[in-house]
């Protein structure tokens, strides 16, 4: 069939045609009448879609390449909100985060010593106070002197202790899924930090975390849709716990973990004595860290907002259409 021309009705055959002029359509020898347009075209105004400019890059820290990733906001003094992840991720975890808020909010996430695209020295120790030290420097590298602090799994004994040090620079915190308390620890979780090195088995049930299955595992367990939990993230993890001397970090930090656990009454007098505004929102489902302890936060932090999900463990992945809006209002509000 020969396609139909368009025939423009102004005066002239070679005046422009503008979105506005009626226009008739000429049919084919084949058609046999000519069709005519019932109405003028008109364009929509454009849709604004608020992408944001995010950066890649590397800081030395005390001789560890720290890598990180931050949003540049449409406005220079727009609210900061540091982001602070978990095992076994990096800061790619907040990567769809960053794209949902990074236009308007300033985040910034760092990859610790021994995850990510973070580089650290072969003899680095490998501790949660380690972790802690170089996030510290890395803040005072970047000049930030107040942020909100969002913390997740791992994220909250390195922010913990930051905040403890610190107190001045923290405008709020986001908790997700980042324990503080003993009754926000599962039985396995208990099982798990109570192993020692030297201890028959120990080493041997901490690399068994670091298997594409588990790794896996902490992604999909506890979520009621599957589908929306991308393989992006597990896949990402599992490329950097396989790279030279990583699985050795992790087993160093998990039998480092109890003094965590020892630290929490300190963390609890912070958050009482302190009281930062805090949003709370927890995966109710997660195998590690169940929903006792989310709870647990308003004992010491009676004003703070607590949203429940019914998901797992990293509630980011199928939760952010419902996670993002909470945290710009907050943001909005904490900020001042």
């Amino acid at each position: 069939m020969t396609p139909p021309t368009i025939t423009p009705t102004t005066p002239h055959a070679t005046a422009p045609l503008t979105a506005t002029t009626p226009f008739t359509v000429t049919a084919p020898p084949t058609t046999t009448a000519p069709l005519a347009a019932t109405a003028p075209l008109t364009i929509a105004a454009p849709l604004t879609i608020a992408v944001p400019h995010t950066v890649h890059r590397h800081v030395d820290v005390e001789g560890v390449r720290v890598f990180y990733r931050e949003s540049v906001p449409e406005r220079p003094d727009a609210p900061v909100l540091l982001l602070l992840h978990g095992f076994p991720s990096a800061s790619h975890q907040f990567r769809r985060l960053i794209d949902a808020l990074g236009a308007h909010y300033r985040l910034i996430a760092p990859d610790y010593p021994g995850f990510g695209h973070t580089e650290a020295p072969a003899d680095f120790p490998y501790t949660f106070d380690r972790l802690a030290d170089i996030t510290e420097g890395f803040v005072e590298r970047l000049g930030l002197t107040r942020f909100v602090m969002y913390v997740f799994d791992f994220g909250a004994p390195v922010g913990f202790r930051l905040a403890l040090r610190h107190p001045e620079r923290i405008a709020g915190l986001v908790v997700q899924n980042g324990n503080a308390y003993e009754e926000g620890l599962s039985p396995d979780a208990r099982a798990f930090i109570a192993l020692r090195p030297g201890t028959a088995g120990a080493e041997e049930r901490v690399r068994d975390l670091l298997t594409l299955p588990a790794t896996r595992g902490q992604y999909e367990g506890g979520t009621t849709d599957p589908e929306a939990v991308a393989p992006d993230g597990w896949t990402l993890d599992q490329h950097f716990l396989d790279l030279p001397g990583r699985k050795e970090a992790q087993v160093a930090l998990a039998f480092d973990y109890h003094g965590n656990v020892e630290q929490y009454p300190r963390w609890q007098t912070w958050l009482r004595e302190n009281t930062p505004p805090t949003l709370i929102t927890w995966g109710r489902n997660d195998p590690f860290f169940p929903e006792p302890g989310a709870r647990a936060y308003l004992r010491d932090l009676p004003d703070a907002e607590l949203h429940l999900f019914d998901t797992g463990h990293f509630a980011l992945e199928d939760q952010l259409p419902a996670l993002a809006p909470l945290i710009a209002d907050f943001l909005d509000r904490t900020w001042g």
